[in-house]
């Protein structure tokens, strides 16, 4: 019996110590978006993040509901100012009355530590919404020096790659020459504030546009040969690392090394129209996977070597009512039921029951914790 009990309780410390190794190492953000009829409640996937050790979460607005569900957690927010609402926000009396009802209700409890201020607003047609980015950023980076939480809560802007006119080889990045009026005053404020650059980088794009000439491997992180920058002589064996650099260089060119690019999406189609090649379960079980062990070795880029890449998947559930090709609702690491859509590793916990309160969702998931660790001193004892 003895003896038994100690091989039990050798077994349960390994298995427990792979587990924590796992976890904690993987520092991957996800992307939380909602536009579907048949998700679970906020605070049941609050504990279903916390089942994945998943710490930071990117919102496309700042739903009251999820910051309560979060709160007393260890969880940390990217909050969203949608696009329709960017005009608002250049007027201080707006931008205050934004932040007091949206963000201040939910400090300290919840972490908050970005707030985006529109999506991708510089690769559409509104020239008034994109006149308006900057200002905006600016009026909201006020209210918060003026209630004291510039230091805690920084303001970006996330942007699709197509704001820039070259991304390879990436040395050459540079950004469209129209836009340049917008991004001067932009990189000025990120340089001033200290925030990241954030871009929205998809290969899958790339490769569904020109599967011929695109190499799976290359956009998917298998091993190739890779493509070499003939100016730098950098290597490059994918190409979200080669779009990321792209970004650093398009910087540069306009006299700044001092700030940040991180990815606040990324992500490959479970499924997608008869038009849309390479939309698989196991591509982007893939792309994916190899995604979070380049995260977990803390990999940089080549342009960045000792910066190791930020990035947020998206996205954590399918979501049934997004518009657009079959793609655009397959993206999901998890079903609604909290099932995973492929395998990488990433098994969650989605309570059944619905709890009436996120205190409730705390209290349960002090128990369990609590469980664990008098059953482990149990057999340390034993």
């Amino acid at each position: 019996m003895a003896k038994f009990l100690l091989q039990f309780r050798a077994l349960f410390l390994l298995v427990l110590l792979s587990v924590v190794r796992t976890t904690i190492s993987v520092g991957v953000g996800i992307n939380y978006g909602q536009i579907a009829n048949n998700l679970p409640s906020p605070s049941r996937v609050a504990v279903l993040l916390q089942s994945l050790s998943i710490s930071r979460v990117k919102l496309y607005d700042a739903d009251q509901n999820v910051l309560r569900a979060f709160s007393n957690s260890n969880v940390e927010f990217i909050v969203g100012v949608g696009n329709e609402h960017v005009p608002n926000m250049t007027d201080p009396t707006k931008a205050q009355a934004w932040v007091k009802q949206h963000v201040l209700p939910h400090l300290p409890q919840t972490k908050i530590t970005c707030i985006t201020v529109g999506n991708e607003v510089l690769s559409g047609n509104d020239t008034q919404l994109i006149s308006n980015l900057v200002p905006a950023m600016k009026t909201i980076y006020d209210v918060l020096v003026s209630l004291g939480l510039n230091n805690q809560v920084n303001v970006s802007t996330a942007h699709s790659l197509t704001i820039l006119a070259n991304s390879f080889p990436p040395s050459s990045g540079t950004f469209k020459q129209d836009l340049m009026q917008y991004m001067e005053p932009l990189i000025e404020f990120h340089s001033q504030t200290k925030s990241p650059f954030l871009i929205n980088a998809y290969p899958y794009f790339a490769y569904k546009s020109n599967p011929s000439e695109v190499p799976l491997d290359y956009v998917l992180f298998r091993p190739n040969q890779g493509l070499v920058d003939p100016i730098t002589n950098l290597n490059y064996d994918n190409m979200l690392y080669a779009q990321i650099d792209a970004a650093y260089s398009a910087i540069k060119a306009m006299g700044h090394t001092d700030i940040e690019v991180k990815i606040s999406e990324t992500g490959w189609p479970s499924k997608g129209d008869s038009d849309e090649v390479g939309a698989t379960p196991e591509n982007a079980g893939i792309y994916n996977s190899n995604i979070l062990r380049r995260i977990e070795e803390k990999q940089g880029t080549p342009m960045k070597p000792s910066v190791p890449i930020d990035v947020f998947v998206f996205a954590l559930f399918n979501e049934d009512l997004k518009p657009g090709p079959a793609s655009e609702r397959n993206y999901g690491l998890f079903y609604p039921d909290g099932n995973p859509v492929y395998d990488i590793g990433l098994h969650g916990y989605l309570p059944r029951m619905s709890y009436s309160s996120a205190a409730y969702k705390t209290q349960v998931v002090h128990i369990f914790g609590f469980l664990i660790i008098s059953f482990t001193t149990f057999l340390l004892q034993a």
